[in-house]
Formats: C-alpha cells, sequence, structure tokens
C-alpha cells in the first residue's frame, strides 16, 4: 500500500476520533430563570400556571425579601420571558433601574372572559362572547395569588402589576376598585373602549396609599390613544393628588410591540423615583 495513501487514511481516523470524543463530551442542560407552578384555583375553579422568575440572589442568599411584580399575559409563549429578562437587566448593579424583584406571570386560559367586565354593547358581545370574569378574577388575585405567593417566598409589601391591550383594562379596573392591591401599576394600551369607554366614567376608589401610575400607549389609533390620554387626564385632573403619575406616547411603537419599551420606561420612572 502506497506509504502516503496508509499515512492520509491515518490521520483521517484519528480526526474522526478526536471530533467523537469532544461531541462525546460536550454537554447540555436546560435553561432556567425560573419555576412554574400550577395553582388550583377555587375561585376561578381551574388551575392556573404561574411562571415565576426568581432573582439570582434569592437563591443564593437565605434571607432577604423581593418586590413582587405580578405580570398579566404571562404565559411562556406571551410576556414573560421578556418581561422577566428586562427585570434581570434593569436589576444589574451597574444599572440598578429596578430592585431585584420576583416576577409572577400569570399564564392565559380565556383573557376575553377574565380581563373584561360585563358590557352592554352589542358588538362587544358579539366579538367577546365569553366576556364579563373580572370580577372573579380580580378576586383571585386578591385572596388566593397574592397570599399564596407571600406565604411561599420572600416578599417585600410592594407590588406591581403590569397589563397592556385587555390586560391594561383589567388593570385599570383594579386601579379604580380596588387600588390597595398594587403600589405600582403599569397600564399600556388599554382597550378602554370596552363597554362605551363605561371605565372612563367610573369614579376611582380614594387611594389609602402612595402609588405610582404609568400609563404608555403607542401609534395605535385614534380611539385608543385618545382614551389612553384621557385616563391620563382623569387622573391627573380627578385625583387626589397620593401618586406620582407618568404619560408616555411611543410613537414609533404600535399596539404589538408597545410594551416592552414601555415597560423599560416604566421601571425607569417609578422606581428610580422611590430610591
Amino acid at each position: 500500500m502506497n506509504q502516503k495513501y496508509l499515512l492520509l487514511c491515518i490521520c483521517t481516523f484519528l480526526a474522526c476520533m478526536l471530533l467523537s470524543a469532544q461531541q462525546n463530551s460536550t454537554q447540555k442542560k436546560p435553561i432556567t430563570i425560573g419555576e412554574s407552578v400550577t395553582f388550583p384555583s377555587t375561585i376561578l375553579d381551574q388551575e392556573r400556571i404561574l411562571n415565576i422568575y426568581l432573582p439570582e440572589s434569592y437563591t443564593k442568599e437565605a434571607s432577604g425579601n423581593y418586590p413582587v411584580i405580578y405580570l398579566l399575559d404571562g404565559s411562556m409563549d406571551e410576556d414573560f420571558i421578556h418581561i422577566a429578562g428586562l427585570v434581570q437587566f434593569g436589576s444589574f448593579s451597574w444599572i440598578q433601574m429596578v430592585p431585584e424583584s420576583i416576577v409572577v406571570g400569570i399564564s392565559n386560559i380565556d383573557r376575553k372572559h377574565d380581563f373584561t367586565f360585563p358590557t352592554k354593547n352589542k358588538k362587544d358581545k358579539e366579538e367577546f362572547p365569553t366576556t364579563g370574569g373580572s370580577k372573579d378574577f380580580i378576586d383571585f388575585l386578591e385572596k388566593e395569588l397574592q397570599p399564596y405567593i407571600n406565604k411561599n417566598y420572600r416578599t417585600t409589601n410592594t407590588k406591581t402589576i403590569i397589563g397592556q391591550s385587555l390586560g391594561g383594562l383589567l388593570a385599570t379596573e383594579i386601579l379604580f376598585k380596588k387600588p390597595q392591591l398594587f403600589d405600582n401599576y403599569i397600564i399600556v394600551s388599554p382597550s378602554l373602549w370596552w363597554d362605551d369607554e363605561s371605565l372612563l366614567k367610573f369614579a376611582p376608589a380614594t387611594f389609602q396609599k402612595k402609588k405610582s401610575i404609568y400609563i404608555a400607549v403607542g401609534k395605535e389609533g385614534p380611539t385608543m390613544e385618545r382614551t389612553a390620554k384621557e385616563l391620563y387626564y382623569k387622573l391627573n385632573i380627578e385625583g387626589e393628588k397620593n401618586y406620582t403619575l407618568n404619560f408616555k406616547f411611543l410613537e414609533a411603537q404600535e399596539h404589538g410591540d408597545a410594551l416592552h419599551l414601555a415597560a423599560y420606561g416604566a421601571f425607569e420612572a417609578i422606581f428610580k423615583q422611590q430610591k
């Protein structure tokens, strides 16, 4: 056999062996940013998936309590991952935009039911046939979810809610009817057109504790933009001023991509003011 050919065969064999060894030694493991909890709700008569982000220091330190950010539309394929990443980034020591926080993403089953109160508008009823479950969902937040999180995780008393679109409608309803449930309200592109804009005519409850409220809307059409601004004007004029209030028009964003930039701006406005 030709010596050059034999040498080539040997080198090829050794290279294949080396590549195989490298592949066999490669280790893979899942990337973990938190945990998923199946929560049986008596009020909703459903099992709800909670996606929970825990700061890195939470598992490294046995003590220390953390504020909680409750995220509507918090499924893994909705807003949980990018908001949790934003909270992680914002809490880096060289950024210090937001305190290290627990994020509780509430997965959806029927958001059109959970995030809306009953409507008298015929078109609303036709397009949202399961409508009208917000009262039960708010009770779930107050009487089941918040107690569960406080019992099973090391939390402070500071609670934030983030809601966009119908979630923004729900966050506004909570702010007006049960403001004590949260300290900070991040309301993005709220669907205040619901029920012929009836929520904008509602007299908000008195805030017994200081609040921070951040309202944002993108370039989303006349109705969405007008009603978001009217919510800001309503709170700015009618409120008893026991809160800080911010409004941001995101001219370069639309309904589908407004939340991330709005949440970034809200974290800057709310938590830097609270330092």
